[in-house]
């Protein structure tokens, strides 16, 4: 059986294919943009073609994520919860607690050894912490996005970021800056900054090891170690973390 999963996030449109439950043929990942309909199908199209197949050969499409119910040709839409679940069980079974860190939401949740959620919290209320939050200090310090997870690795102090606000939290940024702080000790900053909000939020779903952590801020280095030296407790991490929610969809999909 062949099923696909289409993930439409705030920043990023991400697609998988799955077959019999244990071959990835494909997956793919986009910026959603202005329309997350064409999003959807973009993706789609581009992993059919990685995969080597036609619509056709396709048996269900599952979507999740914000724009889940924004899709004409979906079978069905599932929680993104559940399919973060899903995906990092078909992934890493052994997993009990994934954090996950997108880009407008994060959220801690706690699986049991078939992969089915047993308690789960989500921040969705504020986007400090997650992707567009690395996004506005990137650009606040002229760097590229990419490199921050390097660049704090150069670090000799942390310069201590406060506000739990996005906006307030690029205003002491750039008043960082204005008195020469170092840009790695901000980035390192702010590294810190986000792995205080993410332990604090596993901590309310309560956290069972082994854990793992999804979403396109697991590619952050930086943050990453942040987490674990708070936790002092390794994550494990999937070679692609932004496909995991895609990966559970298409994965429900073969159920």
């Amino acid at each position: 059986m062949i099923t696909a999963g289409i993930d439409i996030g705030s920043l990023s449109t991400k697609s998988a294919i799955l077959k019999d439950k244990n071959e990835i043929l494909g997956f793919d990942v986009i910026l959603t943009g202005g329309n997350n309909r064409q999003a959807a199908e973009q993706t789609f199209h581009n992993t059919l073609i990685q995969a080597g197949l036609n619509k056709d050969d396709v048996q269900m499409v599952i979507t999740t994520g914000y724009g889940r119910e924004n899709v004409p040709f979906a079978d069905k839409y599932v929680s993104e919860i559940t399919c973060h679940a899903k995906g990092m069980h078909f992934i890493n079974p052994a997993i009990r607690t994934i954090l996950d860190i997108g880009g407008q939401d994060s959220k801690a949740i706690q699986i049991d050894e078939k992969g089915n959620v047993v308690n789960f919290m989500m921040n969705d209320k504020c986007a400090a912490g997650c992707g567009r939050f690395l996004e506005i200090i990137a650009r606040a310090l002229n760097v590229n996005l990419e490199n921050l997870g390097e660049i704090s690795q150069t670090a000799t102090e942390i310069a201590r970021i406060s506000s739990m606000c996005t906006v307030f939290a690029e205003t002491e940024v750039v008043s960082l800056v204005a008195v020469g702080t170092p840009t790695p000790n901000i980035v390192r900053g702010v590294h810190d900054s986000i792995a205080t909000r993410a332990v604090s939020l596993l901590k309310m779903v309560g956290i069972k090891e082994p854990l793992g952590m999804s979403g396109g801020v697991a590619k952050n280095a930086g943050v990453v170690k942040a987490i674990e030296g708070l936790l002092k407790s390794s994550l494990s991490i999937p070679e692609y973390p932004q496909i995991i929610g895609a990966i559970g969809a298409a994965f429900i999909g073969q159920l």
